[in-house]
């Protein structure tokens, strides 16, 4: 279900609904931040990532809980474009030299 404001009230609506709903504007990249692993370095929601990426014809960059490497491979893996990595970084779970071997 999707979250507002700053991720303290949830709603009651299904997220892959709502991208649905807007892919009939030609909406094409969607930022999806599972809120409960965010900042928590516990591994990403790849399971709803990929139910997004079957169900919405559109460029995902996940985001939330990405711990290692290994993680943004896997994202990488099922299909999303692109992925945010904040606190791994910061916390040095994750190098920028790891980083620039990716690219």
């Amino acid at each position: 279900m999707i979250a507002i404001h700053g991720w303290t009230q949830k709603t009651d609506i299904d997220v892959i609904s709502f991208i649905q709903s807007y892919q009939e504007s030609n909406i094409q990249n969607v930022v999806c931040t599972d809120v409960t692993k965010d900042g928590l370095l516990q591994g990403t929601s790849i399971p709803l990532y990929q139910e997004i990426l079957e169900k919405c014809h559109i460029n995902l960059i996940a985001s939330g809980g990405v711990a290692s490497i290994n993680d943004i491979m896997e994202t990488k893996r099922i299909g999303c474009s692109g992925v945010i990595i904040g606190k791994a970084i910061y916390e040095g779970y994750i190098t920028l030299q790891e980083l620039s071997v990716l690219c």
